[in-house]
């Protein structure tokens, strides 16, 4: 990908990313098993997690979300 398309894609995700509230947010991709970590907290502090149809684990504090893993990220973002 070039990088006015990399950057295009970063901008338009950046309205999403600001909802979030979060002041650091932490990627991972594991390109083995294809799963994409994204902490929106200091990684592994989570007491809980809720599992969505798609495969995505939503990872919580309380009933605060801090953080995502989504499986399978290659066939769901081409």
């Amino acid at each position: 990908m070039e990088a006015t398309a990399v950057v295009n894609e970063i901008f338009g995700a950046l309205p999403y990313i600001k909802k979030l509230g979060a002041k650091h947010i932490w990627f991972d991709f594991d390109e083995e098993a294809d799963v994409l970590y994204v902490s929106l907290e200091r990684p592994q502090r989570a007491t809980d997690t809720d599992i969505l149809e798609d495969g995505t684990f939503l990872r919580l504090r309380g009933k605060k979300v801090v953080g995502l893993t989504i499986t399978n990220v290659s066939k769901k973002f081409k």
